[in-house]
Parts: C-alpha cells; structure tokens; sequence
C-alpha cells in the first residue's frame, strides 16, 4: 500500500483531491499507535501526516497551546509538563492495551477522544479543544474554533471531531486549553470490598463536597498477577478502592483527612500522596492491568460507559457471565472489560446487558478476523444513526477518509 507523506496543509489537500477524483479511499495516520482500533479499512493508499509535528504557538500564561496534528503526544506533554501545566482530562496511552510503540500523536488523541480518570472533573477532550484546522473529504481546508477560551464563531464544528476517529477530516492544527497541575494529591486507598460496596464508597465520595477528581476500583482478580504500582497496594486476591483529591497542599490535607472520616464506616483507610499517588493514576488510565504484555494480553477488551450507581451490579454480571476481568473508573461509570477469546468476544452478551441499563460498549482490543465480525462502536438507534450519517456526508460524502472504521460493512 502506496504512503503519501505530507509536509502542510496544501499537501493534504491535493492528497484528498485526488483521492476523491480517482475514488481511492485513504488511511489517516500518524504514528499509527491507534490502527488496531475500529473495523479493518478498505483504503487503496495511507495518508501520513507525522511531519506535521510542529508547536506552532504555546503561551502559558494564556493556558493554550496550538500544535500541528502530527506533533508526538509524549513530547508536547513533556513541553507542557516543563511549565508546571497539564491537559486536565489525562489523555489515555492506548499503547500499553494494544502493544504499539509510542502514545501516538495530538491529532490521534483528539480523533480517538479517549480521557481519562479526571473526566468526571475536568471533562473530556472535547471540552479543551478550543479549535482546528482540517481538510474535510472534499479536499477543502476549514477552520473552526479559535485560539481563545471564549469564541464566538459560530458552529463549533471542532468537537465533532474529537471521537471521530478521522472519519469526518484530516486535522491539520489544533488549538487546546492547558491547566495548572496540582500542587499536591492525595489517594485515599480501602481494601477488600466487594464490588456494589465499593460503587456505594465511591458515589458517597463523588457525592461529598471535597471535589473528588478520581474514583476507581479493582477488584482482586485483576491484581493477582502484581501490575507494577498497582500491585503493590495490596496483597494478592485483595480489591482496593481509589479515590483522589487534588489542589493545593494545605487544602488537600484538610479534604483528605475530612473524606477519611466520611469513607471510615467503609473500612480503613489508607493515604498516598503524591507520586506514589500520580503512579497508581497513571496506571489506571492506561487500564496497566489488561496490558498487552500482560497476562491477560491476548484478551479482548471492552470499554463500557454506563449510569455509575448501576456500575458495580453490571460488572460482577459481566464477570460472572464471560468468566472475565472487570476495572471501574469514573466512579462505577466506565468499566474495562477484559473476556476471554472467542470468535465474537462474547459481543452479543456484552452489549445485552450494557443495552439493559442504558450504556454503551466500545470493543478497544481484539483481533482483525473478530473486529470484522462484530461491531466495534455502539450500533445507534436508526434515528440517530441517521443523523450521524448525514453529519459524515457533509464532510465527506464519498466516504474517502478512513472508510469503513466506525462501521460495519461501510467498507463496501
């Protein structure tokens, strides 16, 4: 398969041209660290934008930086780290799960939409998307967005791109909010609770006035095999239950000890601070657990958005129906599903009992032959899918960008 690099925009928009003129369909990469995810795509060549990897713009005392899609993740976040700043919705390292090299690139990022453990705080990617530059499937370069926290433009055309998995434009620049990273955290650790008990702890927790930015529980079949920093906060077969408070020191302190006192009828509570702490977060949001060099590396995973209160009761069903591993982030909200292999990856049982309570499931890992047979993304209510069909053809009606990924048999 023939891979066309571009040097700027210009150069992706004569790329899509003649894709369109010719009805070849294209692959939109990076670094590729994300093509493991989605349905195999019936594209004729690759459209690699990796030396678009310039910040062309970074003010901290704006809190926005501005980057060309292809800039390395891990370098802008190295950038950004260096003064003492953060994006707050923690980007997840889909390498660890699928076994690529690298966290892939600003553009994937924002295409996969993938956030972290503070996003029941700070939001998701597309709440710190500020704006973009992209080349939609007709060939044509657009802005939307700015460069500002408050715009006044219009549309915001540019959230729709954030999860659309280069299906909708080839992003060429983009435009995000940084924030302060917190002076000091604390994780306020139990141990043993079996998983409704711990949905209960971490709803008391989100539920309390002492601004939780992370709640997140691994039962104890998840850590029998000892996962790094993970594994180290309790004795094998023993579930912990997390939840994290950040700011500054002095308040963190008061919170910590005050959350202590609520979560007590619980269990004992232990305290990490800080990086011991950041460790166990990171660790978390990159789901270490279900690694690809793991023991569980060859399993398929599922990451399942459902109501928190109904998180707990949905997990120890789905362990107990797929004989599989279960992890809760978001307070009970998010759930990774590791199922032992199979030709579907159990699909049919999964989405059954996430459709009953109103959620939805994403099959994250799994191999070629089975992402060809079962649907990766949440089928939608024909209503809906409708309106998304109708969202893509504005952007690209012949389907040239990344076809096939989102759908089954789009590749047709």
């Amino acid at each position: 398969m023939e891979t066309l690099k571009v040097r700027d925009a210009r150069d992706v928009e004569e790329v899509v041209r003649a894709a369109v003129a010719g009805e070849q369909p294209l692959e939109v990469i990076g670094h590729g660290s994300k093509r493991a995810i989605g349905h195999p795509m019936a594209t004729n060549a690759v459209l690699d934008v990796s030396v678009l990897n310039a910040v062309t713009s970074y003010e901290p005392n704006e809190l926005i930086i501005t980057m060309q899609a292809g800039a390395p993740l891990a370098d802008v976040q190295s950038l950004i780290d260096a003064k003492n700043q953060q994006f707050a919705f923690e980007p997840m390292d889909t390498s660890v799960l699928l076994g690529t090299a690298g966290a892939g690139t600003i553009g994937g990022m924002i295409g996969a939409g993938l956030a972290g453990p503070r996003r029941i705080k700070a939001g998701g990617a597309r709440d710190h998307l500020l704006g973009a530059h992209a080349v939609s499937g007709f060939g044509d370069s657009f802005k939307t967005g700015g460069r500002v926290v408050k715009n006044v433009t219009g549309y915001d055309l540019c959230k729709l791109l954030t999860g659309s998995w280069g299906t909708l434009a080839v992003m060429t620049e983009v435009t995000l909010k940084v924030m302060p990273k917190p002076e000091a955290e604390r994780t306020l650790v139990l141990r043993s609770l079996d998983d409704a008990t711990a949905n209960q702890a971490m709803t008391a927790a989100l539920g309390s006035p002492f601004d939780v930015s992370g709640a997140a529980h691994l039962p104890g079949s998840v850590l029998r095999s000892g996962t790094g920093a993970l594994g180290s906060l309790a004795a094998s077969g023993q579930a912990v239950t997390l939840v994290r408070l950040e700011g500054i020191s002095a308040s963190v302190a008061h919170r910590a000890a005050s959350l202590t006192q609520t979560l007590s009828s619980y269990g004992a509570v232990d305290v990490l601070a800080d990086d011991a702490s950041a460790a166990i977060w990171s660790a978390l949001r990159d789901v270490v657990p279900f690694a690809a060099n793991g023991a569980l590396g060859a399993w398929p995973v599922w990451r399942i958005v459902c109501p928190p209160a109904a998180g707990g009761a949905l997990g120890q069903a789905l362990s107990r129906a797929t004989g599989g591993d279960v992890i809760y982030d978001w307070g009970g909200g998010l759930i990774w599903a590791a199922v032992p292999q199979s030709a579907d990856a159990q699909a049919a049982l999964v989405r059954g009992q996430v459709e009953a309570i109103g959620g939805h499931a994403t099959l994250i890992r799994a191999g070629e032959e089975v992402r060809r047979a079962v649907d990766v993304f949440q089928p939608q209510a024909a209503g809906l899918a409708a309106l998304g069909e109708r969202v893509r053809g504005s952007f690209d009606p012949r389907s040239i960008l990344n076809r096939g990924r989102m759908r089954r048999g789009g590749a047709a």
